[in-house]
């Protein structure tokens, strides 16, 4: 359990480090764009390959599969919608406009974008004694650009650094309880219950990528961003084989 909340943390760590990179340097717009690109091609390439393939592999049949996809989903989206009206629409967005937001959904909608993927990384410890490596890397690398792009636009539209450090660190801790509670609540389902989690995961993430992250990529990095897409997808891929 301890190794759960652990590496769960340790994988939404690069949310603090993100927010410490963006309110010591300052990026271009453009720049954010791009890293956004990179991190939705590694996130792309960690629900084909270290989700929605593993709970195929896991399940028996019957829809299990398709059922978590759109699960996932639905359930994405409607958190979503309820987080953007109110008051969380623009928390990737790198420009500022976070302003006429409110705090709590701002936090509430960056902790939705991040449980689900945390919580798979309790879920494969319990069901392989260890962390994937290539996933634990690209929740990682896929953490950076959001955290990145949410701290810029914060800092932009008037956030204290110390606040949006502490609200980092907090979603960080949130994640790993999340790790926590995937190792926990699934040690007696069956395979096709854990695939069907595996697959939900994924339909959340694809959701958020076409919803928040996706439209950012491109609007602030234009044409480029579909190779930096692709070169994260590359880099993800890369990893999964050799782990």
């Amino acid at each position: 359990m301890g190794a759960a909340f652990g590496w769960g943390t340790l994988a939404a760590s690069s949310l603090v480090i993100g927010a410490i990179i963006a309110l010591l340097f300052r990026i271009s717009l453009r720049t954010i764009g791009l890293i956004m690109g990179f991190g939705s091609g590694v996130l792309i390439s960690a629900v084909a390959f270290d989700l929605v393939q593993e709970a195929f592999d896991k399940s028996s049949g019957h829809g299990w599969v398709a059922g978590g996809l759109f699960a996932g989903c639905l359930v994405f989206f409607g958190g979503d919608w309820l987080i953007d009206h109110l008051g969380g629409s623009q928390r990737k967005d790198p420009d500022g406009n976070q302003e006429s937001g409110s705090a709590l959904s701002i936090v509430l909608g960056s902790v939705l974008d991040g449980i689900p993927e945390s919580m798979v990384i309790g879920l494969t410890i319990f069901e392989g004694g260890a962390v994937g490596a290539a996933y634990l890397a690209a929740v990682f690398i896929s953490n950076l650009p959001e955290s990145i792009s949410s701290t810029s636009g914060l800092a932009t539209s008037g956030w204290k650094k110390s606040r949006i450090l502490w609200m980092w660190i907090a979603i960080a801790l949130i994640s790993g309880l999340a790790s926590l509670a995937g190792y926990g609540l699934f040690q007696n389902s069956s395979p096709d219950t854990v695939a069907f989690v595996l697959a939900f995961a994924g339909g959340a993430i694809l959701t958020m990528l076409a919803e928040t992250m996706a439209p950012e990529a491109y609007e602030h990095g234009g044409k480029l961003v579909g190779i930096a897409t692709t070169l994260g997808f590359a880099v993800a891929f890369t990893i999964h084989a050799l782990d």
